[in-house]
């Protein structure tokens, strides 16, 4: 198997919203972030996957060191393989891949945020830095365009949160802030053992609220001159927010459920984008 093939199963097996941005794209823009994503999925998995701290720390290391080498001309990994062609012709650094391992790694490290800035930074390596790396594949002439990505990435970010809410509490982590937990009158234990109440709709409500301006703060920030070229995170926009419209019709019924869309759904949202131009 070539790393061209292995990034592309990696891709198309996550059934990830971002896979059906790509298929719009030119060959060689779709390799790249077809490689890029099989890179963060690779790194994610360790988290996800791996029961053993100590073990999944030794996993992250070993990426950070293959990054390295990756960056000095000597790849082995398939997915940084395929992605390395990409890094000069779409100015990819190390520093932002590192920056996607060292939030991976905060998931090893810390399962609560007190605050909203806490969980603002956590949100920044594995989510802003992913959006910027994105729009540079995608075509960005514009710097203004990274503001926009970063701010969309955090948007993507707090709705996986309301989406795993549930799931995320099985695995010990609860991504709310404590803060805000505090300000509800909702308790951790409340949502480990899937207890819903009227404080926790509204608690998610006001997660939902948060997500939503994002979405329109990005969707403001990105300069005309990119809206053609970042037509695939405008897709992703579509399907993501669609999501979150779907979890508030459901009443935030996300503690023992994972809401989603079918494929063909988030197929005919990305196609409405790129024909129509509409988000």
């Amino acid at each position: 198997m070539t790393p061209e093939q292995y990034v592309q199963e990696k891709a198309a097996a996550s059934g990830s919203s971002f896979y059906y941005a790509f298929l719009f794209l030119p060959k060689p823009r779709r390799e790249a972030i077809t490689a890029f994503y099989a890179f963060c999925r690779e790194v994610d998995d360790v988290v996800d996957e791996v029961t053993d701290p100590g073990i999944a720390q030794t996993k992250l290391a070993w990426w950070q060191t293959e990054v390295a080498r990756s960056f000095e001309g000597q790849p082995q990994h398939p997915a940084m393989r395929a992605l390395m062609p990409a890094v000069e012709r779409y100015g990819l650094e190390q520093r932002q891949l590192q920056a996607v391992i060292e939030g991976c790694r905060m998931d090893l490290e810390q399962t609560r945020y007190l605050d909203f800035p806490a969980l603002e930074r956590y949100c920044h390596l594995v989510a802003g830095v992913v959006g910027e790396v994105s729009a540079r594949i995608f075509g960005q002439v514009r710097e203004e365009t990274t503001a926009y990505a970063h701010k969309l990435g955090l948007a993507f970010q707090l709705t996986n949160i309301i989406r795993d809410v549930g799931e995320d509490a099985l695995r010990g982590r609860i991504y709310l802030p404590v803060s805000e937990l505090q300000q509800f009158d909702v308790k951790a234990h409340e949502i480990s053992k899937r207890q819903y109440s009227d404080r926790f709709t509204a608690l998610m409500r006001f997660q939902a609220e948060r997500a939503h301006r994002l979405y329109d703060e990005a969707l403001a920030l990105l300069p005309a001159e990119d809206f053609r070229s970042q037509k695939p995170g405008l897709m992703m926009a579509s399907i993501y927010r669609t999501l979150l419209r779907e979890i508030e019709h459901e009443d935030f019924r996300v503690l023992h459920q994972r809401v989603s869309l079918t494929p063909l759904r988030k197929l005919w949202l990305a196609w409405k984008v790129q024909a129509l131009g509409r988000v």
